[in-house]
């Protein structure tokens, strides 16, 4: 009888550690298993967020293009402005010069 509950406790043991062991194994597989899936969910994100931002550098650079075109076209137009502005004051200019060198002339 005695030999009969040393042999049942030692195989209870040894259920136990292998019981044990088999947690200690399956605990080491869920926290590679975390780690792995932890490692993709932030590559995942880490690449989400690149071409975010890619976006915004992109829709940036159009913006700027655009508002750059509309700056361009209204300096253009004022130029031409003040160049027509000039032709005319040019005119009435030399006028002036050429009555003010024949009065000094008839002087």
């Amino acid at each position: 009888m005695k030999t009969e509950v040393l042999q049942s406790i030692k195989k209870t043991e040894e259920e136990s550690r292998s019981l044990i062991q088999a947690a200690r194994e399956q605990k080491t597989k869920m926290l590679v298993d975390a780690r792995t899936e932890a490692e993709n969910q932030i590559a995942k994100e880490t690449e989400g967020a690149e071409e975010y931002k890619a976006k915004r550098i992109s829709d940036a650079h159009a913006e700027a293009k655009k508002k750059s075109a509309v700056i361009i076209a209204d300096g253009e137009k004022q130029a031409a402005s003040v160049r027509a502005d000039s032709k005319k004051n040019l005119e009435v200019a030399v006028d002036q010069l050429v009555n003010q060198f024949k009065v000094k002339l008839n002087v």
